[in-house]
């Protein structure tokens, strides 16, 4: 559905030339829900932004549905953009117009018919949730309102792409979960491809399927949200993810030195990843019935990614060496990620 073929952009500040992106290859698939995150200013904007040809390429190939949008000229492009819509973070709603005339904008600048614009208008709104404010202002609506109205008028014109621009950013989270919630009824519904701009890692876990981490203009990482979430590659990608799954130690087993070498007294710390209809499996217990080791669960925690259960622990296990062994050995044959962290003494004065 959308293409982009070693696509890059440059701006020329008049001091110099400021590389936005740096040979972007990537494809998105028709009807899913794919998701482009990065830190401020590592070019998501600006690979959005080529998607639709507000900002042409400085080099590369970008084709949407098949069609070229490089190689159009300024007329063709204004045809193709009618199949894309967009939605931003700060709304761009018109202040002076109703609810309803900012929904029906983009049908008069096509020159419908009022009484198509109307029937148009208010299935939208019904879609929306906002049957009820056809006749309100920007101003009397709340964020997450407006964001519906912006989303509707995205949709005015039928097409087959949305494109969504840090499109919660500037809303609660509540907010922000009712609005994903209404992209994703839209995705099903409508059978629209949609692309998410976003720098939270919730949000690309609560609606795509797929996910692209971008840092300083190129794609660092790709692939399904369940494989980037479980088993992440780059530096930057973990630590998106550790925002929402913690990889802080406890408080009593901070500050110590954590030593890969067995040291006797001290506990070996595991985060322990648990993926699938296992996630909810004894193994702890099984691992204590087995091995000669005491083990204290330190962090915990069961969640799902795409419908997929998804189970993330740090526990700590002390006992001899034989003993620590024969532990590690027995998770290393269960259906899990083992992930040592090492030797660290508790430091017991944190409790006090």
């Amino acid at each position: 559905m959308i293409k982009l073929e070693k696509v890059k952009k440059t701006y020329d500040t008049g001091e110099a030339k400021v590389d936005a992106l740096k040979g972007i290859d990537l494809h998105i698939k028709k009807g899913e829900i794919f998701g482009i995150i990065g830190l401020s200013g590592a070019g998501k904007s600006t690979l959005i932004r080529c998607i639709n040809m507000l900002d042409a390429p400085t080099e590369g190939k970008v084709y949407v549905d098949g069609e070229d949008m490089t190689a159009m000229n300024a007329s063709e492009l204004r045809a193709a953009r009618k199949h894309i819509g967009m939605i931003f973070q700060h709304f761009n709603l018109l202040s002076s117009a109703t609810v309803y005339d900012n929904i029906a904008f983009p049908l008069r600048l096509d020159n419908t018919k009022e009484d198509k614009i109307k029937d148009k208008v208010m299935s939208l709104l019904k879609l929306v949730g906002l049957e009820d404010k056809a006749n309100h202002y920007p101003s009397e609506l709340s964020g997450g309102q407006k964001q519906r109205v912006g989303i509707a008028r995205a949709l005015a014109n039928d097409p087959k792409i949305l494109l969504c621009d840090e499109a919660t950013s500037a809303l609660d989270p509540q907010t922000t979960k009712s609005i994903l919630d209404l992209i994703y009824i839209i995705n099903q519904k409508l059978s629209l491809t949609v692309v998410v701009i976003t720098h939270e890692m919730q949000v690309i876990k609560e609606i795509c399927d797929r996910v692209a981490v971008i840092e300083n203009g190129v794609i660092a990482e790709s692939g399904s949200v369940l494989q980037v979430f479980t088993n992440p590659q780059k530096n930057i990608t973990k630590e998106f993810i550790s925002a929402l799954l913690s990889n802080e130690l406890p408080v009593a087993f901070r500050g110590g030195e954590i030593v890969q070498e067995y040291v006797e007294g001290s506990y070996l710390l595991l985060r322990l990843t648990f993926i699938g209809e296992n996630a909810d499996d004894p193994v702890l217990a099984g691992m204590i019935r087995a091995c000669p080791v005491e083990c204290t669960m330190l962090f915990g925690n069961l969640d799902e990614i795409q419908k997929v259960p998804f189970g993330r622990m740090i526990v700590g296990i002390m006992g001899d060496e034989d003993g620590i062994y024969k532990a590690i050995s027995y998770l290393s044959e269960q259906d899990l990620k083992l992930e040592v962290i090492g030797y660290v003494k508790r430091n017991d004065s944190s409790a006090r």
